[in-house]
């Protein structure tokens, strides 16, 4: 706790406009730039410096959820440089696990409830099968349970 600390202490120093919040979860809120954190996870230092990235990289919203992944992975990479800096472990096995549940999630909201191929998406949570043609609409999902439903299309 002490190290989390010091941590939080020296990247408000670097930047002041971000507020750091314990919490349950990691998380960074770009509509009040604050990180929530919760310094009892393991990792919890390397995971701060993920949420951390985030606010540097200016992440704030995405249209496609590979833009989300990108956003992702980049920020997983800026907080290597990071780790580096303020002699943090870096353990790239968090960081693939983390990734992981990114591409699994990607993966689930893609599949056809339909047919089970692999959909693409039209628009930011509406997907469509290429071999069914059956659309379907998303949640939001990353915190909570995925649903899928059924876009209605319109008699003719």
């Amino acid at each position: 706790m002490r190290s989390m600390s010091s941590l939080i202490h020296k990247l408000k120093t670097t930047h002041p406009d971000i507020a750091f919040v314990q919490g349950e979860e990691f998380l960074w809120s770009p509509s009040n730039r604050t990180i929530f954190y919760n310094p009892e996870a393991p990792q919890a230092s390397l995971l701060l410096l993920h949420e951390f990235s985030h606010s540097v990289l200016d992440h704030h919203t995405y249209n496609r959820d590979v833009e989300l992944i990108a956003m992702e992975s980049a920020a997983w990479e800026h907080a290597a440089t990071l780790a580096e800096k303020y002699a943090v472990r870096f353990n790239d096995d968090v960081v693939q696990d983390h990734l992981d549940t990114y591409r699994e999630w990607l993966h689930a909201r893609s599949l056809c409830p339909e047919c089970t191929a692999n959909g693409y998406q039209t628009t930011t949570n509406t997907y469509q099968c290429p071999a069914c043609l059956h659309q379907w609409r998303v949640n939001e999902a990353r915190i909570c349970a995925l649903r899928r439903y059924k876009v209605q299309t319109p008699t003719r």
